[in-house]
């Protein structure tokens, strides 16, 4: 009887010391992942915030109780470079897209402006990386779009030079030289002009996004760009098979020049169960806004709210299922066994999505830096994932550029 006492109270203290043992690596993890967070380079390549912005009742710099990303947020995420993006309807053309785009950007300058003692405007990786040492976050501006352009390739000049370092080639709907990945092909990818357009932009300096647009577009543009390009806001189609995300092959392709992949947090893109039934139910992305579209006319941040109205209101009701923030770790923990942790990176597309539940807006992105650790990612790889990724690429459109302009 003794015998068994005694074995018994070792084996409960075994079981206390590995209990205690295991509460404290994993009470480890969590403290590595918070100074990791806080202290790398969190870039995101995707929000559309300035559609809040121009609503005239945001304050960027105030806690909001809507949307995704704010001042306070962002430094409660350890959110630190964001690229903001320019955005207006593909079915907006010419002149009007041109005066739209740029009271976009310039909405952007002043808020940054306006919020100096925590924001810096940024163009280059070493201003991202000067923005860091100073405590500021770094506001970037992305043009999602090529019709923005309005047909017109000294426009890409123009936008470079007031700071916009990327161009989505196009949106939902095809543009006038490019083919997107939600709409009936009219150029077969790029047309010619496209391609001058890509060379463009490598010679400004500004990188070359093939989020949204088709595959064909995709390959055309990836032979034509001298610089790796970026998918801004894309996820994996082998996980979720919409065709705003990418195949296997493209992943491939894209890292195989450099190139990286922005992990987008929207619903659809991150759960093939969600996007199926969400496809039977709603119709896809270009129809349902269509239908906002009638409700809201051009008011995006209305659209945006309409559609995630929805989205909640179908989930309530059992018909869409519920979609977890751990699906974009599972997104990223795929395309790293595919190509490498060089290649990925995230590009929420925060205020312009659903997001999953779990990751409600900027303030929880240390979720996906702890949950890395736990998997048991190094702490250098997932700081390429949080920016060093994109930020090696802009250093290289930087000097590409330089090349260009220097032999003109």
């Amino acid at each position: 009887m003794r015998r068994v006492f005694a074995f018994l109270c070792v084996s409960a203290c075994l079981c206390a010391s590995l209990f205690f043992a295991f509460s404290a690596s994993a009470d480890d993890i969590a403290e590595r992942a918070k100074k990791l967070q806080f202290s790398s380079i969190v870039l995101d390549t995707h929000a559309d915030t300035p559609q809040r912005m121009l609503t005239g009742n945001f304050d960027l710099g105030k806690r909001d109780k809507e949307g995704h990303v704010d001042i306070p947020r962002m430094r409660e995420g350890g959110l630190n470079a964001q690229f903001f993006s320019i955005f207006i309807s593909g079915r907006i053309l010419g002149p009007p897209a041109i005066q739209q785009a740029l009271d976009q950007i310039d909405i952007v300058r002043q808020n940054v402006q306006q919020h100096s003692k925590d924001l810096m405007l940024a163009t280059t990786a070493e201003e991202i990386r000067r923005a860091h040492a100073q405590g500021k976050i770094a506001i970037l501006m992305g043009m999602e779009g090529g019709h923005m352009i309005g047909n017109d390739i000294h426009m890409v000049r123009n936008y470079a030079r007031l700071g916009v370092r990327y161009m989505t080639l196009a949106h939902f709907y095809n543009d006038e030289w490019a083919d997107s990945s939600t709409d009936k092909p009219a150029h077969n990818g790029l047309t010619d002009f496209g391609k001058e357009v890509v060379r463009e932009m490598n010679r400004q300096g500004m990188l070359v996004d093939i989020s949204h647009v088709s595959d064909k577009t995709f390959y055309d543009a990836l032979e034509a760009s001298k610089v790796p390009l970026i998918a801004s806001h894309s996820s994996v189609r082998a996980i979720s098979n919409h065709p705003r995300n990418m195949s296997d092959d493209m992943i491939k392709a894209l890292a195989a020049k450099g190139g990286v992949i922005q992990i987008n947090y929207e619903r659809n893109y991150l759960s093939e169960e969600y996007r199926s039934a969400f496809a039977v139910i709603a119709g896809d992305v270009s129809r349902m806004e269509e239908k906002f579209k009638k409700e809201c006319g051009d008011d995006n941040v209305c659209i945006g709210k309409a559609e995630i109205k929805l989205t909640r209101d179908l989930t309530e009701a059992g018909k869409l299922p519920h979609v977890s923030w751990e699906k974009i770790v599972e997104h990223i923990d795929h395309v790293v066994k595919l190509v490498g942790p060089e290649h990925v990176g995230m590009g929420s597309d925060f205020d312009g999505a659903d997001m999953p539940e779990g990751l409600e807006d900027c303030s929880k992105l240390p979720k996906i830096t702890e949950a890395l650790l736990r998997k048991g990612y190094k702490e250098d790889d997932i700081r390429k994932i949080l920016g060093g990724n994109i930020l090696r690429v802009m250093e290289q459109s930087e000097k590409v550029s330089k090349e260009m302009q220097a032999t003109q």
